[in-house]
């Protein structure tokens, strides 16, 4: 009836001759070799094995025993022969660095095994020698031996021993020696990450071949360290850093052509199909039709009349023996107990719940049963009791915990059922979590249920007239079986009692089942083939089950097998796990007989590696009577019941079905036999013929279900009475399920009849027969290809027996990132495997599925034993561990990300657009409806003010003249800690204090004109006094902050830096710093005999200076302003007098500040706009200045605030670090201090200063957290400063109020500024840094061509300003600074302006909102610095921007920052959790880069809190942090290298 176009019978039937001879040949025994623990230490350092341990691995085994593990040889030994050409490539994957507090916690007594282990220890064990058990002189036979004779037992020779050397094939000795070195070549010991310098620190080779060593400077520093090529020499990191650039080196696969746009913006790559790949070529397929259902006259009409035919005929005969523990029988229901006890639970159900006028439940209404899997027979009576009551019984797992996985979603399942009542046993009744009350508390997600226990002592008689109404099988539902779907909703599959009665003929016809026969079922009875065929057919045919508990199969595996030789069973229901822990546990049991068995059914014998356990269960227990065509396959789905099953016949002579299907071709969904013996191929074997009374076809498995062609892979659809007929309460998903119309490829529907989606993959092969190759349900599609979660399950467990992790314990899924679906595998470590031996394992399983499947892994997670979480069952809940792994709490012990490798549709790197030409220039400065990018703040020659102190040049004058006008008016006050007065300062006498610091300065310090002085004071008053003695004795002063007393050692080498690099010829402090300076902690941080002479202020000269220094020139300097970048490099820029006088003027405009005003600072007054805010601002304008040192609000934060309310000032100045103490310090303090009075209702500005992108989120939660104390919403804004222009701009008092924009993320990393709405996809809110400073010009250039740019372009800012610096005093660290930082001109346009380039990135927009002066207003907005960002694939980053998305990605990441290392992105997150977490972040990490930024993180580096380095102002020292990681210093908690 089928005819095939690329399979011919002898095809299938040749393989299959092949691989039966490869897997049973004889009855030799067939290894997998795996290491001992002594194998894992490099050669020297292994200890020698003793008979005891080492008679783990050499256990004594008959010469026809099998260590199985679900896979056949030919797997394996094509896993292994992948693995051993990877080898030859030599690919080096380094190890990730843990702390050793991390690896200690994963320690061998922290666990017990899982249940689902077999319960017996040698697992995993290695078949010894055959001839008797080791003596101690084979306990340590060397390892190249060990494993040349584990090899020889898995190549195809046929020797039955496996300790002689002979015999093996070159292969295996090439892999032997492979496998030899792989431990000693790969990884050194583990790094010991805890200490900050190592002895046996690896060297890196540099390309000259020269390795130098030298001790790395401590974590702090400033000190860069020596690097060759880019590579830090004497790091421990980076050796790990090279090993992986060299691996990602390694070719890649063929770049893609084509792309489809992602928003426009940036071009995704979409997988183009491969012009290769195969393509189906056969004719269209025919619907298979099973054998005719025949009607025997004696079946019953229905099963309820089946029940009471025997409960009445032959009450005595057995209906079901249960098992104890022991495997003892337990008890013996009788088909008369049966059919009396399921009456009186009909009887009860119906009668004895609620009242006469009111039942509880209704014939048709759903009642749950819940029933522990080792009682079957109170779970039989209860189910009868329902049929026979005519309601609907829907059995579920019992709940063990308010938490159980999966359990919310079963909960859910019963409330849509309608459930008000469970019936149970009472054991179970009694075992379920109780309240204290003793009720059983309502389960999570679950409905209110009334427990009702079915044993009969707790049920009331029926009366003698009462009868269940028997009627023949109709349309009414008879039970409902629930399904799991891949996302772990529950599903309720309705069965008809019709279907049911049908299902059960099938199977009766099927299996050649007769009465009386004896049948022993392994299998959960409640749903699926255990329910029934031990439940429901079993009862049809009157036959006798014997029911082997899991609990009964762990305690010993052997069990069933025990059973179907005592009781001479003709047939068993099992699984494959049950055949296979049959072949680890066989023992050479003389008294096994298996020639009883007629039928062994494998339940899940669709499974692609069951087959593997059905070949060696035959191998082993063929001596035993055991026939070949005894084993019967079959496949099964909850919504269409048997899908097909292999029939037994007597025919010996008729080998089964099998395909050895390429890979390959089953990825595009192609069947291609596989004659060339590849290495990946899946070996398949037949699930038997269709059912009897069914029609089966396959379709495709998207789209609209068109035929398949007969070699191509589709689902199996079903046409057939004995089916689920629907998902209860879920009409739309029904239709889609049950309600498929299958097309010819001319779109016609092959039948009238609806045909049933099984959720199977697979074909209809030669002779009928049936092949499944996977579920719809453990597809994965990527880029394009269709792989199957078990075949990848099985090349995992393939890889290496099972020495470092459990099988049956590993869950694979995918998770989608960007755009496809990326494979993620987790498995469970068993707790003796170290850490290498774990890694190592890793890396295997990752090349074995790269060179098996063609597919990447993303991320490989090893996770303690019994961490992951359970069914019911035992198995794995796969959809819990992938929400688990989603939301970062799957707590894995090891991680492996390969993004590298799997990743391959990012966005092409972007071609650079041309510029603006001068052609176009020249026309205008509308280029392409674009404006030029400029603009400039007031015209300082057009202001009217009467602004005194114009008319001096110098400030030291200013100061004199309000010596003498205003000699009483306050300029300073100082607050201390409790905001009381600590100090205060009027115009005299400030003057009359800088004069007495003049004469010091002259006499003591015999100091000349022009002489640099180093001013190193806390923030206060006497740091602006020796500021301007400094200024009155004609000497250039240099503002330091002093060190920290209690971290001397890191910050003051700064300190000494500082002053030797400004050429400070003295040093003015403090006695106490002085102190300091000169203490034994100093000494040790640096030479303390080298300072320049130390003047002490606190011990003034008492008379006048002769006469007070007058510059010559305004030109001349006036002071130097020095401060360290994030970057880490230390810049000075020289400040002339005309320069501070001209930003001075330029403030007093911008903030109307005069005598009358009071301003409040909070800021360092060691550089930049805070340095000039707190020194010089008040003398030129005279305005009050409210002094409160940052420092002090670490132990008041509300100091700044209450300052602020007190003395009801309208304008205030701080710092984003003082921002976010308050914010943090002060969050759940509002109402208190509202009642204390605090009130900022007066506040009109707030100026955050800074030298960075204004950080809107800090920003704004500070306004809505003061809102209530009054703060306006608009008064909190940003300034922006650099080193060339001290502040550029400035949100003043007048002008319109900062404007926030949303810019398209990705469309900046091309410098293209493009607006979006708030809220759109890779929307970025950006605000405006303030207003441009009177006197002020910008204009937006090209960095590389220093051409003009348009509005829309994002460029380097240049300034032109009278307070421009006037250009570096000197750089520390970086010579190659050039001098055009302060002279720039345009390369076309205006090429006159001589412009400063501040080093940052920003862009210029036009608003609606109007100036002061009347003009469209232009804001600024400040997008990042040039030098910290980071240009990777073409396009350019700003850190700030990847790190919000990381600290967004898990809670408990609570700060981070990046940097690029060898054209790696490096990511380090502070960590705010237990080290258990570690793990979690690095996937969350990897993820949230990739979708956000298209970019693969290289390293992740998870850390301590506050061990990313912050300065004064609040901002990241990523070089820093750069320059630690490097050296080793960071004292990570754990590092992972992104493959």
């Amino acid at each position: 009836m089928l005819r095939s176009a690329n399979i011919g019978v002898c095809d299938i039937r040749e393989a299959a001759a092949r691989e039966r001879v490869a897997s049973t040949a004889g009855n030799r025994p067939l290894f997998y070799f795996r290491f001992g623990v002594d194998q894992a230490l490099p050669q020297e350092r292994r200890t020698p094995v003793t008979p005891s341990s080492s008679s783990r691995y050499h256990r004594r085994r008959s010469s026809g025993s099998r260590d199985e593990r679900y896979r056949s040889d030919v797997h394996t030994e094509a896993v292994q022969a992948a693995l051993a050409k990877h080898k030859e490539r030599k690919m080096a994957v380094p190890m990730p660095s843990k702390r050793r507090s991390l690896v200690v916690q994963t320690s061998m007594d922290a666990y017990t095994p899982p249940d689902t282990s077999s319960g017996s220890e040698d697992e995993g064990s290695v078949q010894g020698d055959s001839q008797g058990t080791p003596t101690s002189s084979q306990g340590s036979i060397n390892m190249e031996h060990w494993i040349s004779q584990a090899i020889h037992g898995s190549t195809t020779s046929t020797t039955s021993s496996s300790s002689t050397q002979s015999g093996g094939s070159g292969a295996a000795h090439r892999l032997a020696d492979v496998m030899a070195q792989t431990h000693i070549e790969n990884h050194s010991a583990p790094p010991d990450v805890t200490t900050y310098t190592s002895e046996h620190s690896i060297q890196v080779e540099r390309p000259q071949g020269s390795t130098t060593s030298r001790t790395a400077p401590k974590y702090g520093n400033a000190e860069l360290m020596e690097t060759g090529d880019g590579v830090p020499v004497s790091s421990r990191v980076s050796a790990k850093i090279q090993q992986l650039v060299n691996t990602l080196k390694r070719p890649k696969r063929p770049p893609l052509r084509e792309f489809f746009v992602d928003d426009f913006e940036e071009l995704l790559e979409v997988q183009q199909p491969d012009p290769n790949q195969p393509k189906p070529e056969g004719a269209q397929m025919l619907a298979m039709r099973g054998e005719q259902l025949g009607v025997v006259t004696n079946w019953p009409p229905s099963l309820e009349a089946a029940l009471q035919r025997w409960g009445t005929i032959s009450p005595k005969a057995p209906c079901l023996t249960t098992m104890d523990t022991n495997g003892k029988p337990l008890y013996i229901l009788t088909y008369g107990k049966l059919w009396t006890r399921s009456m009186k639970v009909a009887y009860n159900i119906l009668h004895k719940l609620g009242t006469k006028q009111e039942p509880m439940v209704r014939p048709g209404d759903r009642v749950a049963l819940v029933f522990p899997n080792n009682d079957p027979a109170a779970f039989m009576v209860a189910f009868y009791g329902c049929l026979l009551a005519e309601v609907v019984p829907v059995p579920i797992e019992v709940p063990l915990t308010r938490k159980d996985a999966g359990s919310q979603q079963i909960g859910f399942l019963l409330g849509s059922c309608g459930v008000t009542v469970a019936l149970t046993s009472d054991a179970c009744h009694k075992g379920l979590p109780k309240s204290p009350t003793g009720e059983i508390p309502q389960f999570k997600g679950w409905p209110k249920l009334l427990w009702f226990v079915t044993e009969s002592k707790h049920l009331s008689k029926p009366p003698r007239d009462w009868f269940p109404h028997i009627k023949d099988a109709n349309n009414d539902t008879a039970y409902i079986e629930y399904k799991t779907c891949k996302d772990g909703s529950v599903l309720g599959v309705t069965v008809t009692r019709i279907a049911l009665l049908t299902h059960c003929q099938a199977l009766t016809q099927a299996c050649g089942y007769t009465e009386a026969e004896t049948i022993v079922n392994v299998l959960d009875f409640k749903k699926d083939v255990g329910l029934w065929h031990g439940i429901l057919t079993s009862v049809m045919n009157m036959m006798h089950v014997i029911s082997i508990p899991y609990s009964l199969m762990k305690v010993n595996p052997l069990s069933w097998i025990q059973k179907v030789c005592q009781y001479k069973a003709k047939v068993a229901c099992v699984k494959s796990r049950d055949m296979h822990w049959a072949l680890v546990a066989h023992r050479d049991q003389r008294d096994i007989n298996l020639s009883s068995l007629r039928m062994l059914i494998v339940a899940d014998g669709a499974n692609p590696w069951s087959i593997s356990s059905c070949d060696a269960f035959l191998n082993v227990f063929q001596s035993k009577g055991l026939r070949q065509e005894v084993i019967c396959p079959c496949a099964s789905s909850p919504e269409a019941l048997t899908v097909a099953i292999r029939r037994p016949t007597d025919d010996s002579n008729q080998p089964p079905g099998r395909g050895v299907l390429s890979m390959h071709g089953l990825t595009y969904g192609v069947i291609r036999v596989d004659s060339e013996e590849k290495l990946s191929v899946l070996t398949v074997q037949d699930v038997g013929l269709v059912m009897p009374g069914a029609i089966m076809c396959s379709v495709k498995p998207d789209g609209i279900p068109q035929l398949c062609r007969t070699d191509e892979i589709g689902e199996l659809c079903v046409c057939a009475i004995a089916t689920g007929t629907s998902y209860y309460g879920l009409s739309g998903m029904t239709k889609n399920t049950f309600e498929v119309f299958p097309m010819t490829s001319s779109g016609a529907p092959i039948s009238e009849y609806p045909f049933i989606r099984t959720g199977l993959l697979g074909f209809i092969g030669p002779g009928g027969l049936v092949f499944v190759v996977g579920k719809m349900d453990g597809l994965m599609v990527v880029s394009g290809r269709r792989h199957n979660a078990d075949d990848i399950v099985a090349t995992a467990l393939a890889v290496e027996p099972m020495k470092f992790v459990y099988r049956g314990r590993i869950a694979v899924f995918s998770v989608t990132v960007l755009h496809d679906e990326r494979i993620v595998i987790v498995a469970e470590q068993r707790p003796d495997s170290t850490e290498e031996d774990s890694f190592q394992w890793m890396s295997r399983v990752l090349q074995a599925i790269d060179s098996i499947h063609q597919v990447g892994v993303y991320c490989l997670a090893l996770v303690p034993a019994n961490t992951l979480p359970k069914t019911p069952l035992g198995g794995i809940h796969l959809s819990e561990t992938k929400q688990l792994f989603l939301e970062g709490s799957l707590h894995p012990c090891n991680v492996l990300m390969c993004p590298h490798t799997c990743v391959t549709n990012l966005p092409k790197p972007r071609q650079k657009q041309p510029e603006i030409g001068p052609a176009s220039v020249m026309v205008g400065n509308l280029v392409s409806g674009k404006r030029i990018a400029q603009a400039s703040g007031r015209d300082l020659g057009q202001i009217e003010d009467n602004d005194q102190a114009r008319k001096f040049l110098f400030l030291s004058e200013v100061l004199q003249w309000r010596a003498q006008t205003t000699p009483d008016h306050v300029l300073y006050t100082l607050l201390n800690c409790r905001g009381t007065i600590a100090n205060s300062l009027t115009c005299v006498q400030l003057h009359k204090r800088a004069e007495k610091i003049a004469v010091m300065l002259m006499e003591r310090g015999h100091l000349q004109d022009g002489d640099h002085v180093a001013l190193v004071y806390p923030p206060g008053i006497d740091l602006i006094a020796a500021f301007y003695g400094c200024l009155y004795a004609g000497c250039v002063p240099i503002t330091v902050r002093p060190p920290h007393p209690q971290n001397i050692a890191t910050t003051l080498p700064t300190v000494k830096m500082i002053v030797e690099v400004s050429r400070s010829a003295c040093l003015m402090t403090t006695q106490l710093i002085c102190k300091l300076l000169r203490s034994r902690e100093a000494a040790a941080a640096v030479d303390v005999r080298t300072w320049p002479p130390i003047l002490d202020t606190d011990d003034l000269p008492k008379k006048r200076p002769a006469q007070i220094y007058k510059p010559s020139n305004p030109d001349t300097l006036a002071y130097l302003d020095f401060s360290v970048s994030t970057t880490g490099m230390l810049a000075g820029v020289k400040m002339s007098h005309a320069a501070t006088s001209a930003f001075c003027r330029s403030i007093k405009l911008q903030c109307e500040l005069y005598p009358s005003r009071e301003v409040a600072i909070c800021l360092d007054p060691y550089c930049g706009l805070g340095f000039v805010l707190w020194c010089l601002c008040s003398v030129y304008s005279g305005h009050q200045s409210i002094l409160i040192p940052p420092s002090e609000l670490e132990t008041n934060p509300a100091l700044w605030l209450l300052a602020v309310s007190q003395y009801k000032v309208r304008d205030t100045f701080c710092s984003y670090s003082v921002m976010e103490l308050c914010t943090k310090g002060l969050g759940s303090q509002t109402e208190s201090l509202k009642a204390r009075g605090l009130d900022l209702s007066r506040v009109r500005t707030c100026v955050v200063v800074a030298e960075e992108r204004p950080r809107i989120a800090l920003t704004q939660s500070f306004s809505k957290l003061f809102k209530d104390l009054g703060l306006h919403p608009r008064a909190v804004s940003t300034s922006f400063g650099c080193r060339v222009n001290l502040a550029i701009c400035l949100q003043g008092t007048s002008g319109p109020d900062p404007t926030t924009v949303y810019v398209d993320m990705r469309a900046l990393r091309h410098d293209r500024v493009r607006l979006v709405e708030r809220g759109s996809p890779h929307s970025l809110p950006l605000m405006e840094s303030g207003k441009i400073l009177p006197g002020v010009r910008i204009i937006i250039a090209n960095p590389e061509t220093k051409g003009p740019l348009g509005d829309s372009h994002l460029g380097e800012i240049w300034v032109h300003s009278a307070h421009n610096a006037s250009g570096y005093f000197t750089i520390y660290g970086d010579e190659s600074l050039q001098s055009d930082h302060f002279n720039s001109r345009l390369s076309f346009g205006d090429t006159q302006t001589i412009w400063a380039r501040t080093g940052y990135l920003g862009f210029l927009r036009r608003t609606e909102l109007t100036d002061a002066n009347g003009e469209r207003h232009d804001a600024l907005y400040v997008v990042g610095a040039l030098d910290e960002a980071m240009e990777l694939r073409g396009m350019r980053y700003h850190p700030i921007d990847i790190e919000t998305s990381v600290i967004r990605a898990h809670k408990s990441v609570t700060e981070c920052a990046v940097f690029t290392w060898t054209n790696l992105l490096v990511v380090v997150v502070e960590l705010d959790g237990s080290e258990q977490e570690a793990l979690d972040l690095v996937p969350l990490v990897t993820n949230v880069v990739l979708e956000e930024h298209y970019l693969i993180v290289g390293v992740v580096v998870v850390v301590d809190i506050g061990v990313i380095p912050i300065n004064s102002r609040g901002e990241k020292q990523r070089m820093h942090l750069r320059d630690g990681f490097l050296a080793d210093q960071l004292d990570p908690i754990y590092v992972a290298y992104n493959m």
